[in-house]
């Protein structure tokens, strides 16, 4: 379940992406994650290997390995969902690496695939901004000339070019500024993934970051604190000592200051992140998600 949809919580103080689907089509909407085994331009070489420096991407994504048929992922994430929240339509949310990198042959039918299904009513494509052909976007517009919910996810993480180097992004932020204005200028959608507590990093980069984006212009927004998990260059330097997560305090700070600084129209799609127990390292908190929620709304009513 990627969007905030517990009643009562945040819904009166931000723009979620769980009210914004509510208001749009008059029932829930929930988004069913997807790995459609697609790798990433910074892992397979042809832009580096290896990844990011935080990426583990069994921490943020279900069937990493071996993952079954599209229809199959919808079937099982909506069993899921129906007894959860009695939602009954869905949007196909292609989440794990690059789900934009490949020929455009293969996404038209794995994009297809998902919109085949008679309860998704749209797509929410997760990449990097370096990766994003015109073919795809002009694909991906066509979708949404037929009517369907259709949301370009960048993860652009941070608008410092020196911070993108240090966890070995792979692009800067020029790349993510020409690929959110060829997708706008299509009318598509775009949300951009933002984390706080990258290294180097403190509230005048986040910030900075934010107002960039701002002033753009972007339709929604997920913010993530950075978590160590297992498996990755990041963990290695938290057990050297070499990095020290925020604090639950910090970041709910951090989160509704820039909630607050970020116009209404603005969709939030995500306020925190987690991770599976079995791969999360630091810090303990980002397990709790609905604590985090709860303590960010009580930061923004106060």
């Amino acid at each position: 379940m990627d969007a905030i949809t517990r009643p009562g919580v945040l819904s009166d103080v931000v723009n979620t992406f769980g009210q914004a689907m509510l208001r749009r089509h008059g029932e829930r909407v929930h988004k069913l994650a997807i790995n459609a085994a697609f790798t990433c331009p910074n892992r397979d070489g042809s832009k580096g290997i290896g990844g990011c420096t935080f990426c583990n991407n069994a921490s943020f994504s279900p069937n990493a390995k071996d993952p079954p048929t599209v229809a199959a992922q919808i079937e099982a994430g909506r069993r899921v969902i129906v007894k959860r929240t009695g939602a009954r339509k869905y949007i196909a949310y292609f989440q794990a690496y690059s789900n934009t990198y490949g020929e455009l042959a293969v996404l038209r039918r794995l994009y297809d695939e998902a919109l085949a299904e008679p309860d998704v009513i749209g797509l929410s494509v997760g990449t990097r901004p370096d990766c994003v052909a015109d073919a795809v976007l002009d694909h991906l517009a066509a979708c949404r000339d037929r009517g369907h919910e259709v949301w370009l996810e960048l993860g652009l993480q941070s608008a410092f070019d020196a911070t993108l180097a240090r966890v070995n992004r792979g692009h800067g932020f020029s790349e993510y500024r020409d690929t959110l204005l060829r997708a706008r200028a299509r009318g598509i959608p775009v949300c951009t993934h933002l984390i706080l507590g990258l290294p180097g990093e403190g509230p005048r980069h986040w910030r900075e970051t934010l107002e960039r984006v701002l002033a753009l212009g972007v339709d929604g927004l997920k913010l993530h604190p950075l978590h160590v998990v297992k498996h990755t260059r990041l963990a290695i330097a938290w057990r050297r000592g070499e990095y020290q997560p925020l604090t639950r305090e910090a970041y709910v700070q951090a989160a509704a200051d820039l909630i607050h600084r970020t116009p209404g129209e603005v969709i939030f799609h995500r306020l925190t992140g987690t991770a599976s127990a079995d791969i999360l390292l630091a810090p303990a908190w980002c397990s709790q998600k609905w604590a985090v929620l709860n303590a960010i709304h009580r930061c923004l009513r106060d």
